[in-house]
């Protein structure tokens, strides 16, 4: 997605820099290949007691044993494969069961007046995961103009993520091909959830 240049100046509350780094890991991770730079910057994660943060640990533990071919080749199985891989992260597909359909009308819908525009450099479609994670991300930091409000991010994140992404995590941590991905998938799972309960509060 291109984003407008952030606003060097700005300064987000902890929570909020806190949820950025998450949508943007997990934007990083769902993406593309996770290559060696970025496995020595999972392995290093720290986790705390939480379960939140145990799943963490669980994540620096398989990047430290995971080296950068073993990442692609299990990105390829996951989510390209000889035709298609084994998921499909798109919204379109876990809400309909095909592909580009209604719910892909309707972000796009939804993102031009928020100022997201598609990189016309990307092929997937912009209901791919890893692209809502980095859109979410783009409105609470302020990266397609202005920060959101909690109201507009909280009306993205229901119309457009919270539906879907619990059971596309719990399907990547159950694939077949995931070693790496089963920790992102707790690790979303656990997020989504999170965000899920603090947009009802």
């Amino acid at each position: 997605m291109n984003s407008a240049t952030l606003n060097q100046n700005r300064v987000l509350a902890e929570e909020d820099l806190l949820r950025v780094n998450l949508y943007r890991l997990l934007a990083r991770c769902l993406s593309s290949p996770i290559d060696k730079p970025y496995l020595s910057i999972l392995s290093n994660l720290q986790g705390d007691d939480t379960e939140l943060g145990q799943a963490f640990t669980s994540l620096a533990k398989s990047a430290a044993s995971a080296d950068e071919e073993q990442a692609a080749e299990e990105y390829q199985n996951l989510f390209i494969g000889l035709g298609r891989g084994e998921l499909l992260p798109y919204a379109s597909y876990y809400l309909t069961g095909f592909l580009n359909e209604k719910p892909l009308a309707r972000l796009r819908n939804d993102m031009l007046p928020l100022g997201i525009e598609r990189d016309p450099e990307i092929k997937e479609p912009e209901d791919h995961a890893g692209a809502l994670m980095d859109m979410m991300a783009g409105l609470i930091d302020g990266s397609f103009g202005e920060p959101q409000t909690l109201s507009i991010q909280k009306k993205f994140f229901e119309n457009h993520i919270g539906e879907w992404t619990p059971h596309f995590f719990k399907d990547l941590q159950t694939a077949k091909e995931a070693r790496l991905y089963r920790s992102i998938g707790a690790v979303g799972e656990m997020f989504i959830e999170i965000e899920k309960a603090a947009f009802e509060m």
